[in-house]
């Protein structure tokens, strides 16, 4: 889960404007800087302007950061990335449930809990938790990237981790399936041999042979 569902990928750069304005989209190879002039407003951007060197990572990083700057922009009054807080983020993580392809079953559902539904439902789809959660640390990453300081990353919000908590529990109950962290098998260290035997044992492995414990018990 790497990146958000498939369909919020295709519709990244044609985001619909939540004041139901028409937008206008930068692309995803568009400089970061067209974000409100960047965090610090100054207009300057720390990120690559090759596209050839950016990895997927970097490049679904960009994609999702003029995204999320897209909608701050046709926000009502607009904002800017340094001017955001928590509860903004939680209402963009909100919006992107539109595009979301994760069937999340209601309670009054009858395969609430079913992991494998046999039959279509009318339940709606959701942005699946993983997604979200792996789309948030990209955007605190490039939050900071573009001049934001920790202490001021609206991403790391104390209100986006119960949100994403909640949708995770919510999404685990409905679907049937967990999303505990198996933990993983510690290795046993190696046994030691025989040749790392003290030296006193292995002194006293060699006075005492079998031959003469039979001797002694007769």
């Amino acid at each position: 889960m790497d990146s958000v569902d498939q369909n919020f990928n295709s519709t990244s750069s044609n985001i619909p404007n939540p004041m139901n304005s028409p937008p206008t989209i930068t692309t995803a190879m568009s400089s970061a800087n067209t974000i409100g002039g960047g965090v610090g407003g100054s207009g300057s951007s720390s990120a690559l302007t090759s596209p050839t060197t950016l990895s997927r990572y970097e490049n679904q990083k960009r994609r999702d950061w003029n995204t999320f700057g897209q909608y701050l922009r046709n926000y009502r009054p607009p904002l800017s990335p340094s001017h955001c807080s928590g509860a903004h983020v939680v209402e963009f993580l909100r919006y992107l449930d539109q595009f979301g392809k994760t069937k999340v079953h209601t309670q009054l559902c009858p395969f609430f809990g079913h992991p494998n539904p046999p039959a279509p439902c009318p339940c709606p789809l959701r942005q699946a938790w993983g997604s979200l959660d792996a789309l948030i640390g990209r955007l605190r990453a490039a939050f900071e990237e573009h001049g934001g300081g920790p202490e001021a990353n609206p991403f790391g919000a104390r209100a986006i981790r119960l949100y994403l908590r909640e949708v995770r529990d919510l999404q685990a109950k409905a679907r049937g399936i967990s999303y505990q962290k198996k933990n993983k098998k510690r290795k046993r260290p190696p046994q030691q041999n025989q040749r790392s035997q003290p030296p006193a044992a292995a002194a006293a492995a060699v006075l005492i042979s079998p031959h003469d414990n039979a001797s002694a018990s007769q």
